[in-house]
């Protein structure tokens, strides 16, 4: 999955990949493995990157990561990539729900024809044993789901397209 943070005014895009001894880190054109984290409760955990491991402490505050590790605190803002696919749709009257990674359905939780509210559960999504919930990007009226509970979908695919409501 890919993932894009702001930290001090500079963006950052990053991924994970699976490998043998866990994931792969890829940060810009270097690939760093293995990478693995340990939760040890709800706000600390061990992050273990390349055989190195440190105790990382965090909140998380909406779209906002507090993270302090080796004596330093920093603030990363997520950007979430259905937000970003999101926003680029608002500028045309279709608006539709992207894959934010390559996964499949577990369950469709809306049908055609349904009015929907921003932020409102469309379907859940499974990518890497990790299940995420599929959001409407803004009020509007489900016009087509492009897949169904099971089936497969590639990074980027629309999934549901909306159309505004009173169009």
């Amino acid at each position: 999955m890919h993932h894009s943070f702001e930290v001090d005014g500079v963006y950052h895009e990053l991924w994970l990949s699976p490998s043998q001894q866990g994931y792969r880190l890829h940060l810009r054109d270097q690939v760093i493995t293995p990478v693995a984290f340990t939760h040890c409760n709800e706000s600390s955990g061990i992050l273990t990157i390349a055989g190195q491991s440190e105790p990382v402490r965090f909140a998380i505050e909406e779209d906002l990561i507090h993270l302090h590790i080796r004596g330093r605190t920093r603030i990363l803002r997520y950007n979430d990539p259905l937000q970003a696919c999101a926003s680029e749709n608002n500028k045309t009257h279709a608006l539709v729900a992207r894959a934010p990674m390559p996964g499949f359905v577990v369950a469709v939780t809306v049908s055609s024809g349904q009015s929907v509210s921003a932020g409102m559960a469309l379907m859940r999504i499974e990518s890497m044993k990790l299940e995420t919930i599929i959001r409407s990007p803004q009020d509007g009226i489900v016009d087509r789901i492009h897949v169904k509970e099971g089936e497969s979908f590639e990074h980027d695919a629309v999934l549901v397209t909306l159309s505004q409501e009173g169009r």
